[in-house]
């Protein structure tokens, strides 16, 4: 008994048998996706790796520093040790100290009389509260970061204190130039 031929099924369709060029076309293409899906990931994360250690390298500079450093405070020490620097300050310069009991941000600044209003009004005071003759800023602090507020100038100063968590400042303006005074704070908070 012999079965008849059957009709090829639509699943079993012909395909013709790969021409040289489609094979290379093909093998590109493979390639190229695979350098895709495996380089960028690969390079972000190169790219990433390098950031991260630049920014440890920073802050390991920054928490060994010595002294006060001649740049601004980040926007996030600012925000956090609430200590508003006017624009167009010059002379700003600050040190951060650490411990398991009080952080202190300690900033210098010189700026202008509307500036150093601006300052007082921003922290939560006003120039009707610094009390002329005085340094707000004791000794240890002031030794902390090289300080020396000498009896030829004229001092002016305040102690704003903070409620938890909110920091609190002791503030020492110069006035010896009241048109450009020097603003010197320490603002500590507790966690």
């Amino acid at each position: 008994m012999t079965v008849p031929r059957q009709p090829t099924s639509p699943d079993e369709s012909f395909r013709p048998p790969e021409g040289r060029r489609h094979m290379i076309l093909r093998r590109w293409l493979t390639a190229i996706i695979i350098v895709l899906l495996v380089g960028i990931p690969a390079g972000y994360l190169v790219i990433s790796a390098e950031q991260s250690r630049d920014s440890g390298r920073d802050k390991a500079a920054e928490s060994s520093a010595r002294g006060l450093r001649d740049s601004w405070p980040s926007q996030m020490k600012r925000r956090i040790f609430e200590v508003p620097i006017p624009p167009k300050s010059s002379k700003v310069a600050y040190f951060e100290t650490s411990n398991w009991k009080t952080s202190r941000l300690y900033v210098q600044f010189r700026t202008t009389s509307e500036g150093l209003d601006l300052f007082l009004e921003e922290v939560g005071t006003s120039r009707s509260e610094l009390m002329y003759g005085q340094v707000a800023i004791g000794a240890k602090d002031a030794r902390t970061v090289g300080w020396e507020f000498t009896s030829e100038k004229i001092w002016a100063g305040t102690s704003h204190p903070g409620t938890r968590p909110r920091p609190s400042q002791d503030i020492t303006v110069d006035m010896t130039d009241s048109t450009r005074p020097r603003v010197y704070v320490v603002s500590r908070t507790t966690p």
